[in-house]
């Protein structure tokens, strides 16, 4: 336990073969791996990334104003709780999906902006900007990045081409996606256990108990809250899983068993989509809060989507992809809306949690770097002549929000979306001369 009060704020709780890493306690001394004290204590930037696909619904998607005062459309409606802490980006586009003749996968570049292969034989598309990121300072967290979904891959072809295009968004070289994770109980796995897929049965907190009452006495009065607030958070997300994996609902299209006919092989994936859904972002909290990771990605769903958003009120019988793209008839259009309030409310949700938890006089939204984005924006029109992009956090102090930053009149050079991503590379510590078309940090960030 000695040893293990020397680390510092980087304290691990250990027992039964698990290292759970403590949230960041200010009470406790930065100590360098020589034991010595370091001068910089400031919190580390976390980068997340909230993918949804298939656009927007365009008559509903704008925002005027700033800060407090800042006004929505209604698809965009959800954002009025955390005005303060976004910038609403207008225009921004990526010059290789606009070009691309493919309507949808040609689309699929958004952390890249590189041309999406359609030649049937070849997968590639460039190497995204959170993958650059986990290249670069992915070593100094135990997960160099956490690479999340909801929907599984996809192996069928749409148009001739390979829908893992649609099924993936992080990218750790221009031919090979990066390993996406849908089952919370594997991702909790990753964080807190031995990242060797430990089984949950038997709780985590119960190995390291005997430590966490041990370092109690050490730290300050709201410390001890924030550890003791840390250790619930953990035992919540244990439950939840828990139930998640017992639920016989599925959402969407029903198989004619509806109970397996072989044993039940362990953790499932949730039926529930609401519930999986806030599973994954309380993770990612998770993930940042313990420092196991600073790089997430999260798929809300894949492109042509084959989600069921029936559990929404007034949303009817039609998967997410019809809903989507069936022209401007009132009815669908209706249902349209619904689900972009749906995926706005899921990054609010995220935004919210990170701003309730402190960092010692900072929250831990003030020290990330949130992005909230589509790889279309009509969905209908297949468009791609700019983008939905909404940032959230103060990256440390490097981001100024409460604004709405408006490019469409700025000339095409002026729009790159990969200028933007050497802007947020910056501010994540990792400088390029150039990342996919750009050269040129993003104008007014």
């Amino acid at each position: 336990m000695t040893k293990m009060m020397r680390t510092s704020r980087r304290n691990f709780l250990r027992g039964a073969g698990v290292a759970l890493a403590l949230p960041w306690l200010e009470s406790l001394p930065v100590l360098a791996q020589d034991g010595k004290p370091v001068i910089s204590n400031k919190p580390p930037i976390r980068f997340a990334h909230v993918f949804f696909s298939n656009g927007v619904e365009p008559i509903h998607w704008w925002a005027k104003g700033s800060g407090a005062a800042m006004e929505f459309g209604k698809a965009a409606e959800p954002l009025k709780p955390i005005s303060e802490d976004i910038v609403f980006l207008r225009g921004l586009y990526h010059q290789k999906a606009f070009t691309s003749t493919s309507p949808h996968l040609g689309r699929m570049n958004l952390l890249s902006g590189a041309p999406v292969s359609l030649d049937p034989k070849e997968i590639r598309v460039g190497t995204s900007f959170d993958q650059i990121l986990a290249q670069r300072i992915g070593n100094r967290t135990a997960v160099p990045s956490l690479v999340l979904g909801i929907e599984p891959n996809e192996l069928r072809l749409e148009d001739g081409l390979s829908m893992i295009y649609g099924s993936n968004i992080s990218w750790v070289s221009p031919t090979k996606p990066a390993t996406k994770e849908i089952y919370p109980s594997r991702t909790f796995d990753q964080l807190v256990g031995d990242g060797k897929g430990r089984q949950l049965d038997r709780s985590i907190l119960d190995a390291v108990l005997a430590e966490a009452h041990s370092l109690q006495p050490k730290v300050s009065t709201s410390d001890r809250r924030k550890l003791d607030e840390y250790l619930e958070s953990i035992r919540d997300i244990e439950k939840r899983i828990d139930h998640a994996a017992k639920e016989e609902r599925l959402e969407g299209w029903r198989p004619t068993l509806k109970q397996p006919n072989l044993a039940r092989p362990g953790e499932q994936l949730p039926q529930n989509i609401p519930e999986h859904m806030k599973l994954m972002l309380d993770l990612v909290v998770l993930a940042f809060q313990m420092d196991k990771t600073r790089l997430a990605t999260l798929m809300l769903n894949n492109d042509l989507s084959q989600m069921n958003f029936r559990f929404l009120e007034g949303v009817r019988g039609a998967l997410h992809l019809d809903l989507t793209h069936n022209g401007k008839a009132p009815e669908f259009e209706a249902m349209y809306l619904k689900t972009n309030q749906y995926h706005v409310q899921q990054f609010t949700y995220l935004v919210q949690r990170l701003k309730a938890i402190d960092e010692g006089g900072t929250s831990l939204l003030d020290n990330s770097l949130l992005m909230f984005a589509s790889s279309l924006f009509d969905g209908d029109a297949h468009s791609a002549d700019h983008l939905p992009i909404v940032l959230a956090g103060k990256a440390g102090g490097a981001l100024q929000t409460g604004r709405i930053l408006d490019y469409l009149d700025k000339g095409n050079e002026n729009r790159r979306a990969c200028s933007l991503y050497l802007s947020l590379m910056d501010m994540m510590g990792v400088q390029l001369d150039r990342f996919g078309d750009a050269d040129k940090r993003l104008a007014n960030l």
